[in-house]
């Protein structure tokens, strides 16, 4: 009797575990804001990692031989804040859950505090030219950048906890307008700076900018993306709410798809760069030796 009462009570607590665990695989998953948005930040930021990690001990060998500060620094606040967002994207839920929303606050505001960071400093960078290398670039365009992010963390964190203003808590749009507001300035001074950068690349200062396609296409996706914001911000200020869902779509393409776009426009170049060096070496050598003389003749 005694046995059967214990087995009884046993299967109970596991069917009550089996149920619990269930439903906040189901809560993490399906609620929130949906299944499509929640998968797509998951896997987007999960195979990113994946990928840093597979490629970390390359990587890893041609920073040391490489010797470039503003590489090895950047690198190395990429995988930061990389771990960080995907920290975020698999935590949610917690947006959802009642007596989460101080950690949910605090994580969303360390996570696009970071990114902005690499952004800001992406942009520094592409201002300062060709002339950007060394410790003396490294330092002015971390020192930028630093002040700037320092400053935006200060303003939302008085947002946040001065005010109560649910800055990253988007379950609908019937949210305080001044956190629309905040947000269209914050984008206007993004897409802003990214229109200054576009309008030099088509103009007599040209030549003061990076030479590289890779750095083009970059500004003009990101100037894409803070304008569709932009207006996504100033439209849900005003009360449409289908102007809220084009503004979740741009968190989720930022969060997912932008520190890989980052990779691939600043690090994929260097991490490759040995091919690329190997070619003008031979190149070099040939011309050296007379091969390419005949072209000019």
């Amino acid at each position: 009797m005694v046995e059967q009462s214990l087995l009884s009570i046993t299967n109970q607590v596991s069917d009550s575990s089996t149920r619990v665990l269930s439903k906040g695989f189901t809560d993490w998953i399906f609620n929130c804001h949906g299944f499509w948005h929640n998968v797509v930040l998951l896997v987007a930021s999960f195979l990113f990692v994946l990928y840093l990690a597979l490629q970390a001990r390359n990587s890893f060998l041609k920073l040391t031989n490489g010797r470039s500060y503003i590489i090895i620094s950047y690198y190395v606040s990429l995988w930061l804040v990389s771990l960080l967002n995907l920290a975020w994207c698999f935590s949610q839920a917690w947006e959802c859950s009642a007596g989460k929303e101080l950690t949910w606050n605090l994580l969303s505001l360390f996570t696009s505090s970071g990114m902005l960071f690499l952004e800001v400093s992406l942009l520094a960078f592409l201002l300062q030219g060709n002339n950007a290398s060394g410790v003396e670039a490294l330092t002015r365009t971390f020192g930028i950048s630093g002040i700037i992010v320092g400053f935006d963390v200060l303003l939302k964190a008085i947002y946040l906890f001065a005010f109560g203003v649910p800055l990253f808590i988007d379950t609908d749009y019937s949210t305080p307008r001044v956190k629309w507001n905040l947000w269209v300035i914050h984008k206007l001074l993004l897409t802003g700076v990214y229109g200054l950068i576009l309008f030099m690349y088509h103009s007599r200062w040209r030549e003061r900018l990076p030479a590289r396609p890779a750095f083009y296409n970059y500004v003009i996706i990101m100037f894409i993306l803070n304008a569709i914001a932009l207006f996504a911000c100033g439209l849900t200020g005003n009360g449409a709410g289908f102007a809220f869902w084009f503004y979740r779509i741009t968190v989720v393409c930022y969060h997912a798809f932008y520190l890989p776009l980052l990779y691939i426009t600043f690090l994929a170049d260097f991490f490759q760069e040995e091919d690329f060096h190997m070619e003008n070496v031979y190149y070099s050598e040939m011309k050296d030796a007379g091969f390419f003389e005949s072209d000019w003749e």
